[in-house]
């Protein structure tokens, strides 16, 4: 699927399936509960809340999963909800997050530890120029990993979606041979154009919030819901182009190893 193809289909996607659309809305509510009982200063509601929120975690994600595997299929249609598979696949996004940032916080912890004395020297010896620069350096470092690693997080959720396995997600080799696969270049061209397309349409509807009383909740629980829906559905799209070279044996395998495991 050539790039414009990929990104109308992806910005049409939500309206496809506007009787499903409302699932999706529904589960954004969960994350308005605390904002609206802290407003209203009620406890209750904000205790609802808070419980209404990991809920959110345990459901979304999961969700979302099933919009990249429909997008790698090509498929235009909006997923059912359903408790179980939905919790399931929350699991595993969180988990893959988790071993994929290890590396990251690992390098973080290591550059507050290694230069942290030095930081307090430099400041208590008033070396600020060389302070700033210390402190930059590491933080760019870091900052430089942490997207390496968020990068490659993205492609193994398309795998993870594809053939609904974790270990298939977790092989980095495999994750940077899909990279390369669908081409570097091709990569940034579509990251820049989403990221545009989607911060304008952000742009765009942020005056829904000015809404005295709903304009709050018509962000969160239509707006932010509809752009996660573009995004998700894009990624899955954009892993289809490779997603035919794997043959439905490899696929089955890959499907049944991750059961037997």
């Amino acid at each position: 699927m050539d790039l414009k193809k990929l990104v109308t289909s992806s910005f049409k996607y939500p309206f496809r399936n506007i009787k499903r659309l409302p699932i999706i809305c529904l589960l954004f509510i969960l994350i308005a509960i605390i904002p609206i009982g802290m407003i209203s200063d009620n406890s209750y509601v904000t205790a609802i809340g808070v419980i209404a929120f990991f809920l959110f975690i345990l459901l979304v994600p999961g969700y979302f999963l099933s919009i990249v595997k429909l997008g790698s299929n090509q498929s235009a249609m909006l997923p059912s909800f359903n408790l179980v598979n939905n919790i399931y696949d929350s699991i595993r996004v969180m988990f893959l997050r988790i071993v994929y940032m290890i590396i990251p916080a690992f390098v973080f912890f290591l550059a507050l530890t290694a230069f942290g004395s030095t930081s307090r020297e430099m400041l208590y010896n008033l070396r600020i120029p060389e302070f700033i620069v210390t402190v930059g350096l590491v933080l760019v470092l870091v900052l430089i990993i942490y997207l390496i690693f968020e990068f490659l997080l993205f492609f193994a959720k398309a795998r993870l979606a594809y053939f609904n396995s974790l270990k298939e997600a977790l092989n980095i080799k495999k994750v940077i041979g899909d990279i390369r696969s669908i081409g570097i270049v091709n990569i940034i061209k579509w990251l820049i154009i989403m990221a545009v397309l989607l911060n304008v349409v952000t742009f765009a509807t942020s005056f829904v919030i000015s809404i005295p009383y709903v304009g709050f909740l018509i962000y969160v629980c239509v707006v932010i819901p509809i752009i996660e829906s573009i995004a998700n559905y894009s990624l899955g799209l954009l892993y289809s182009n490779i997603a035919r070279n794997y043959d439905d044996a490899e696929l089955i395998e890959s499907q049944t190893n991750d059961l037997l495991q």
